[in-house]
């Protein structure tokens, strides 16, 4: 039971410090955690997973507005593109054998924390501010578009995507593009766990009491760091907290 109880709080609080700081979805780090050390069946530990992401995004992307780090219009413009091809991308992966992107998740949260700190994201919000809120709204839509698709068809990787989509393609500064970031995550993971414990019943309520308290935690206190922390700063301790996760990710699924 202390073996639990201490994977639980450990896969929790980091998924917490990834939620809050990154935008690192929890799915990406419980998942692979209790499955890995505690044979917690797949599903289970998805649905675990995702509802521990509900308050913890809910949490951060609260933190990330009070600091004015968060765009709510074209969010929920986002919001609705993402969840719409992501039942897209889900039905057209259920026709077509997908073996060889399994790992996409896991590799794109090392690569990334590599860019971070190699090539630290140092836009500024009046450069973001300059568009149009037309060119911003239609950027919105076709980059939900595509970071739906991609997460229903994958099955994993939102957290990832979208923090690489508005950084990268729509030129948000790196606290803006985490808040927003965690703020669409928190209805795309609400929807996700109440499918999951739908289909497949209530998950172990120790485990899932624990990592949602634990993940909270860890969210709540990385969020507040981050808005606190200096931009470079802030690319640095992101770029190293993604390499890391995604270096002991790929480590645990090869030696596991």
């Amino acid at each position: 039971m202390a073996v639990k109880l201490l994977v639980y709080i450990i896969s929790g609080l980091g998924a917490g410090i990834g939620t809050g700081l990154a935008g690192l979805s929890a799915a990406a780090v419980i998942s692979p955690m209790l499955i890995t050390f505690l044979h917690v069946p797949a599903y289970e530990a998805v649905a675990i997973a995702l509802a521990s992401d509900v308050l913890a995004s809910a949490i951060s992307a609260y933190t990330y507005g009070k600091n004015k780090n968060l765009d709510i219009k074209n969010g929920l413009i986002m919001l609705c593109s993402v969840l719409v091809f992501t039942l897209v991308g889900s039905y057209i992966a259920s026709l077509v054998p997908n073996t060889t992107m399994g790992n996409f998740s896991v590799f794109m949260t090392t690569l990334l924390g590599l860019k971070f700190i190699i090539k630290p994201v140092m836009t500024t919000k009046e450069a973001h501010a300059s568009k149009s809120a037309a060119r911003k709204a239609v950027e919105s839509i076709l980059c939900g578009i595509l970071i739906g698709f991609i997460c229903g068809f994958i099955g994993a990787g939102g957290g990832m995507m979208l923090l690489l989509i508005l950084t990268s393609v729509l030129g948000y500064e790196l606290k803006t593009a985490v808040g927003t970031s965690v703020f669409i995550m928190a209805f795309t993971a609400f929807t996700g766990a109440v499918s999951h414990m739908v289909i497949g019943g209530m998950p172990d309520p120790l485990a899932l009491i624990v990592c949602i308290v634990a993940t909270l935690v860890g969210a709540r206190v990385a969020a507040l760091f981050a808005n606190q922390a200096s931009p470079k700063m802030l690319n640095r301790i992101t770029g190293i907290v993604l390499t890391v996760l995604g270096v002991a990710m790929i480590a645990v699924k090869l030696f596991g």
